[in-house]
């Protein structure tokens, strides 16, 4: 099993156009992610902003109710049109005196053309550089959080316009 990276798919029934916009664009990202973001998202640039409930599955928007509010930074890394974004950030920040030192993990969007739509991978890389006291909760975290975040991407853009 590899400890350092998460990587999950979802084959997506919209446009190479349309699934980068709700990836790279902070507000859609935002909307189904569960994040409300103070500015777009600008490669080279760190972003901030605060937890809220997704806007696509109102039993997932519950499970981060309790979270709303609390802080989220991103360094944004790359923006490929239509290709590949890519930030940084503290995995499974659940405490700001800890985390916000250590180090960072690298979260990747790949879009791929298939027949269908889209295909859209993501991967998180980098836990083994996380403390050990932390690395094993940070990535069952994250990678249940991806899980749910495949889904909250399909479904928001199969009600999207």
């Amino acid at each position: 099993m590899n400890t350092d990276c998460i990587e999950k798919k979802v084959a997506l029934h919209a446009s190479l156009q349309r699934v980068w916009r709700a990836v790279s664009d902070s507000s859609e990202f935002g909307s189904w992610f569960g994040m409300k973001f103070e500015a777009p998202f600008v490669a080279g640039t760190v972003i901030r902003g605060v937890i809220v409930p997704t806007t696509v599955d109102p039993v997932v928007a519950e499970t981060q109710k309790p979270y709303t509010g609390k802080p989220v930074e991103l360094l944004i890394e790359k923006m490929e049109p239509e290709r590949l974004f890519s930030f940084r950030w503290h995995p499974y920040a659940v405490d700001g005196e800890v985390d916000s030192a250590e180090p960072t993990t690298l979260v990747a969007f790949t879009l791929e053309e298939s027949p269908d739509g889209v295909l859209l991978t993501v991967t998180e890389s980098g836990f083994d550089s996380i403390p050990l006291e932390r690395r094993a909760a940070a990535f069952a975290a994250n990678e249940g959080g991806w899980e749910a975040q495949m889904k909250l991407i399909a479904g928001y853009l199969a009600n999207a316009s």
